[in-house]
């Protein structure tokens, strides 16, 4: 196995039965550590990295886990960003394998039409790790470079592939359900629309 491939499994077995990154028998601090301390190279998971310069970015499936989390790599177009957008009540670990992306959080809108509001902006340059949970608020990410940015994300559990999420307008704070956040590819091979 490279050293991906170990990342992986480490992963899987940190996991194990439980359902999450909440779960009392998971350690955060751990599966964070070993994300931190995995040297990215390129050659180890490029094959999980299709990306699509017509899309903002694209969710390519490395690993469903224990059925209880997805492993993504998510590939960020240049200068494009996602939608503002919750996490449907599941918990996600981010590691910037390449490049840099900057992550916007936001308060969740009060029910009155009115901007977002920013409660903080962090970029995150290759080798960072965070974490993010809906109790945090909202966020956005984005890759303000000129280059793709490479992301991998453990989700626990894999609620906005199953059950989609919600978006938010940065203009006026209107959700709008997703139904489903579906993959660009999952094992490394293209999945067909």
């Amino acid at each position: 196995m490279n050293r991906f491939e170990t990342l992986v499994q480490d992963i899987k077995d940190i996991l194990g039965p439980s359902s999450g990154l909440t779960s009392e028998d998971v350690d955060v601090g751990d599966l964070t550590l070993k994300m931190e301390r995995y040297v990215s190279d390129e050659k180890e998971w490029s094959k999980y990295a299709l990306g699509n310069a017509n899309m903002a970015y694209t969710r390519n499936l490395v690993d469903e886990g224990n059925g209880k989390a997805n492993l993504l790599i998510l590939v960020w177009t240049p200068g494009k960003a996602s939608p503002i957008h919750d996490h449907g009540n599941a918990h996600c670990l981010m590691r910037v394998l390449r490049g840099s992306i900057t992550e916007t959080r936001y308060d969740y809108p009060d029910g009155k039409e009115a901007p977002m509001q920013i409660k903080k902006e962090t970029t995150l340059k290759e080798g960072a790790v965070a974490y993010m949970a809906d109790n945090l608020g909202l966020h956005q990410v984005a890759n303000p470079g000129s280059d793709y940015a490479v992301s991998l994300h453990l989700y626990t559990p894999p609620n906005v592939a199953k059950f989609g999420c919600n978006i938010f307008s940065p203009k006026t704070g209107k959700m709008t359900h997703v139904p489903k956040c579906g993959n660009y590819s999952k094992f490394g091979e293209r999945v067909e629309d």
